[in-house]
């Protein structure tokens, strides 16, 4: 029996993975004097040895919680992208072995065998199959109608599933466009609240959020909305062709059936 796999435990080692990957600090960022600093803050930094802080810590510190929804988001989208791109071909949808078995049982008149094969495959190939065998006995107008409906309720499926990219790709700017309003509005507080003489430190740290979570949330969306059309197209055409194959299926379904009293015929002369 074939079956669309559902690579669940791929997804749990691939989290895994990049959350190591995360984790691990590569890059470090050299602490800077900021030239604004009173002459007895600049003689205790003087003291001081420089503080090195990694890259990956700044960015997690600086995008705050906004960023670690991204950085969860981002996860979701890598894992379901693979997901689709494994779930999404030809070879799942519509796999040749499973009509090859049909055509086998079918020389074979083994209508029931057929049938059985169809309905317990979870492909969507066998789903049309059995839903034109299944209207069969009604005609094979009946049958090609039945196989449309199938065809147009599968269409749906799969665009439900490629439909959290779209989120995606509409939710990562929002939520960038969020942490924009919260960083500028950090800086101008602080540009409000300054009696005394104001840190460009701490304007710049409000700025620097807004444009990091900006970054990516922008980041997070265009490959969202790319592969989004990517999959769009891929369903489309993955839906045409099995229909098509299940409708050439019925009718040479139809033309074994309608033969078959031909044949007996003839052997009962012979």
């Amino acid at each position: 029996m074939n079956s669309v796999p559902r690579p669940l435990r791929f997804q749990v080692w691939l989290w895994f993975l990049m959350v190591v990957i995360a984790a691990v600090p590569c890059v470090t960022l050299q602490a800077q004097e900021h030239p604004d600093a009173t002459a007895a803050e600049a003689s205790a930094d003087a003291a001081t040895p420089h503080v090195q802080q990694s890259q990956l810590y700044w960015i997690i510190h600086t995008s705050g919680w906004i960023g670690g929804v991204l950085l969860l988001i981002s996860f979701y989208f890598v894992a379901l992208v693979t997901q689709l791109f494994l779930e999404l071909r030809e070879r799942v949808v519509a796999p040749p072995e499973l009509l090859s078995e049909c055509g086998t049982l079918l020389s074979k008149r083994d209508y029931n065998g057929v049938y059985r094969l169809a309905k317990d495959s979870e492909t969507y190939l066998g789903g049309l199959i059995a839903a034109g065998l299944a209207a069969y006995s009604t005609g094979l107008g009946d049958s090609r109608e039945a196989i449309d409906r199938q065809g147009e309720a599968i269409t749906v499926e799969m665009e439900r599933r490629i439909s959290m990219l779209a989120v995606i790709g509409s939710l990562g700017p929002m939520i960038g466009l969020l942490g924009t309003l919260k960083g500028m509005i950090a800086s101008f507080s602080v540009i409000a609240t300054s009696d005394a003489q104001m840190k460009a430190s701490e304007v710049a740290g409000g700025i620097s959020e807004a444009l990091l979570i900006t970054f990516e949330g922008v980041a997070l969306s265009v490959p969202a909305i790319y592969f989004f059309a990517v999959f769009k197209n891929r369903v489309s055409t993955l839906t045409v062709q099995t229909i098509n194959t299940a409708d050439e299926f019925i009718r040479r379904f139809h033309g074994v059936v309608q033969s078959k009293p031909a044949a007996s015929t003839t052997a009962t002369h012979a």
